[in-house]
């Protein structure tokens, strides 16, 4: 990420809305889009995935047809992807938004990956093969809830954010524990550094006891408009249950479902239970952040009024023109 002369290219400074599942962020960035001509910039790893839109709760055609999208249903289920690697697609996401005189808005609940955007990630050593390929083969022996245990034992940070099935993120954190030494959160660890560009943090949350109805109808929702059919169709074109796109929540009960294991109303209990629970890892990670501002879904008119002021002073921010 450079120009011609070899320097570093500024980020744009981006207002960034996050929050848990559920909370109304889409509507709020809308909003926001429409008032200050912003472009969307998804910031949720589930859904980068293509085939799923429904299953992971993308912007509709309707709501991307409002304002500029960028990154969602960008990877097959089959793709794997790093914070690292999202990391330099946001970048030239959002540098594409602002060459088109457009207002950031990073829009998601993966608080790792907002970290990595603003803050860098410290470089991984190379993981020997040998033992890539032992933990590869644990997880055939033992298990995704057992390896997901090993690591809440070694590294409880990471563990508590990622899915007891989702096979490349814990068996990573694994090997790299066992050939470094560290935990793998330590390498995105970087509050001393500053943020790599100007933010303004607006989260959306309310109570999780308020919050569990609105999942429940919005579960209701999904499989009103296709969800099972849409995971039927993403399974056929890529047929493994461990597939990347897959460890999501309402991707692994639908499978289970699609495959006979669990019938429809043990599908969305079992949905439902793992969305509330993943709900309050994610309002645990947010609250830690104290320069976030927590809005309710409805505060709209408040949400204006942030950003005016976030960009009046960003005036002043500004290095004097060369």
């Amino acid at each position: 990420m450079s120009t011609a002369q070899g320097e570093p290219r500024r980020l744009p400074g981006s207002v960034c809305i996050v929050g848990p599942t559920g909370a109304g962020k889409t509507d709020l960035a809308l909003a926001l889009a429409e008032r200050f001509r912003g472009g969307v910039v998804n910031i949720d790893s589930r859904q980068l995935y293509s085939g799923l839109e429904i299953v992971t709760a993308q912007p509709t055609a309707a709501d991307q047809a409002r304002c500029p999208h960028l990154l969602y249903g960008v990877l097959s289920p089959c793709q794997s992807v790093s914070a690292g690697a999202f990391t330099v697609m946001a970048e030239e996401a959002m540098l594409e938004l602002a060459e088109q005189g457009c207002l950031p808005l990073l829009v998601g609940g993966t608080g790792l990956y907002l970290d990595a955007l603003l803050y860098g990630l410290s470089p991984i050593p190379e993981v020997p093969d040998v033992t890539r390929q032992q933990l590869q083969e644990a997880w055939e022996v033992f298990g995704g809830e057992t390896l997901h245990s090993w690591l809440t034992q070694i590294d409880p940070v990471y563990a508590a954010k990622i899915h007891p099935n989702d096979r490349q993120r814990i068996t990573r954190a694994l090997e790299v524990f066992e050939s470094t030494g560290r935990v793998f959160s330590s390498f995105h660890q970087q509050e001393d550094e500053p943020p790599r560009f100007d933010a303004l943090k607006l989260g959306v949350g309310m109570d999780l006891d308020e919050l569990t109805p609105r999942l429940a109808l919005r579960i209701e929702s999904m499989l009103e408009a296709g969800a099972a059919a849409e995971m039927e169709r993403a399974f056929a074109e890529c047929p493994r249950v461990d597939a990347p796109g897959f460890t999501g929540i309402g991707s692994h009960e639908l499978l289970e479902y699609i495959r006979g294991r669990l019938d429809i109303e043990q599908a969305k209990s079992l949905w439902l239970k793992r969305t509330r629970a993943y709900a309050k890892r994610q309002m645990t990670w947010f609250k830690r952040d104290e320069a976030i501002q927590w809005l309710r879904p409805d505060d709209t008119e408040k949400a204006i009024w942030l950003v005016e002021e976030w960009l009046a002073r960003a005036v002043h921010r500004q290095p004097d023109a060369e």
